[in-house]
Parts: structure tokens; C-alpha cells; sequence
């Protein structure tokens, strides 16, 4: 004959408390992860519009020199230089904003920890019913 050992309500919810102690620790190291990922991921976003940023004044600081210059001949400097301007910045702001038409599209929230709360609070529904 098997002994069945029996245990009390108190040593259930212990159990249950401590249980749920290691979800909500494993579950907060699972978001710092998640949280992790996605701000490096951010973090190189952000990388490409500064490159792109200083490629687009480096590139075009010689391109736009020579552009005024060939323009003065035709215009006044002054409006050669506005004009030529206007175009570099027009082409500073493209670069712009596609970096941060990037980083909308970036999910920051942590989705599988949310997730995961959500099936252990359903979990934790059960087991107290």
C-alpha cells in the first residue's frame, strides 16, 4: 500500500508564493533581455542617421564648393550659394528622415514578456481555483 502523503492549504499557497516568486524574477530577466536587444538594435538605427548625416556633409562639401563656383559664373555668388544650399539641405533632410521612419518601425515594447505575464497570470488563475 502507497502512503499518500497529503499537504496543507498553508503549504500549498507557500508553495505557490514561492513559485510564483521565481516566474515574476525569471520573468523581469526575460524583459531586461528582450529590453536589451531592442535598444541595441535602436542604438544602430541611430548610428545610421549620423553616418548618414556625415557622409552626406562630407560627400557633398567639395561637390558643393565647386557647384557655387560653376554657378557664380552665371549668378551672383550669393544666390549660387543660396541655391546650392537649399539643395544640400534638402538632401540632409531625406537622409533624416529615413532613419527615423527606420526607428518607427522598431517594436520596443517587450512583446514576449508580455506575452509570457500574460499566460502566467492565467496560470496563476487556475492553480487558485
Amino acid at each position: 500500500m502507497i502512503e499518500h502523503e497529503e499537504r496543507s492549504l498553508g503549504d500549498l499557497f507557500a508553495e505557490l508564493s514561492r513559485e510564483t516568486t521565481t516566474l515574476v524574477r525569471q520573468e523581469v530577466a526575460l524583459a531586461k533581455t528582450e529590453l536589451s536587444t531592442k535598444a541595441s538594435k535602436v542604438g544602430k538605427d541611430v548610428a545610421f542617421i549620423g553616418a548618414g548625416a556625415a557622409v552626406a556633409y562630407a560627400g557633398f562639401l567639395a561637390i558643393v564648393a565647386a557647384i557655387i563656383i560653376i554657378l557664380a559664373a552665371l549668378i551672383p555668388w550669393w544666390l549660387s550659394a543660396l541655391l546650392v544650399g537649399a539643395i544640400v539641405a534638402g538632401i540632409g533632410y531625406f537622409l533624416i528622415q529615413t532613419g527615423l521612419q527606420a526607428l518607427r518601425r522598431t517594436e520596443l515594447a517587450p512583446r514576449e514578456t508580455i506575452e509570457s505575464l500574460k499566460d502566467n497570470a492565467q496560470w496563476a488563475r487556475e492553480q487558485t481555483q
